[in-house]
């Protein structure tokens, strides 16, 4: 069950699925908010102040630059740079990963048996390639994991009620799940997709069955998440956290 929590008297998001790792995500209350021409400098204020949270160096705590890929790649100490990377791997305790969101999916994933997590960017096209269960298919492949042991949290994003697509994308979509009950509706001729709910899905068809879904809905909920299309494609973002013990 997802649950609201302060730090430094901030307020992020947990799971209680998840509470053998350190996770969280941000909120609208717990990031430095800034305009475009000065993101850099806030986008590394804001990494500074959780990367004290978490008691690490800044230069540990790792960001891929995401490009709506399903590109996934494995965290090494030493290497800051991940381009075009949509999918983050972590095996060690000295670093922690984040990834961005502003409507799109974030999925922390946590094999509690080898102690080693992820983050994963599902916007439609990253769910539509199936990034979360690349994801976890890239854990099984490289490091042996078993998915009765991995567990997924669905963080807050854009929901079936507010995210309406193009026929050709909802096509996509419906076609990477064959349980395809409750992910779509139409609503005066427009059509509405749940991307939460197919990363679920799509988790539970490769044998994930310990998922937790965020109910909160990033255009529904604005005033305590970031949301792309409201806010006019702003370049705030909330962000997903994983630092493994």
């Amino acid at each position: 069950m997802f649950y609201f929590e302060k730090i430094n008297d901030k307020l992020v998001m947990k799971t209680d699925l998840l509470s053998e790792v350190e996770h969280f995500f941000t909120t609208r209350e717990s990031v430095i908010k800034t305009k475009e021409e000065n993101m850099q400098k806030y986008a590394e204020e804001n990494k500074k102040m959780f990367s004290d949270v978490l008691n690490i160096d800044m230069e540990n705590f790792i960001n891929p630059s995401q490009t709506h890929s399903s590109n996934i790649e494995i965290a090494q100490i030493g290497k800051r740079d991940y381009p075009e990377c949509d999918g983050l791997i972590i095996t060690n305790s000295e670093q922690a990963i984040f990834l961005n969101f502003a409507d799109c999916t974030p999925v922390i994933l946590y094999d509690e048996k080898l102690n080693i997590g992820a983050v994963s960017h599902a916007g439609w096209r990253g769910t539509a390639a199936k990034i979360s269960a690349l994801t976890v298919k890239k854990m099984i492949e490289d490091f042996g994991s078993d998915v009765k042991n991995i567990k997924a949290a669905i963080g807050p994003a854009i929901s079936l009620c507010c995210y309406n697509v193009g026929a050709d994308v909802l096509d996509k979509l419906i076609s990477t799940v064959k349980d395809k009950n409750g992910i779509f509706e139409k609503r005066n001729g427009e059509n509405f997709v749940d991307l939460k709910m197919i990363n679920k899905i799509q988790l539970n068809e490769i044998g994930v069955d310990k998922v937790d879904v965020c109910p909160y809905c990033t255009v529904c909920d604005n005033d305590l998440f970031f949301s792309y299309r409201k806010e006019n494609a702003t370049t705030n973002r909330h962000s997903a956290i994983l630092k493994l013990k």
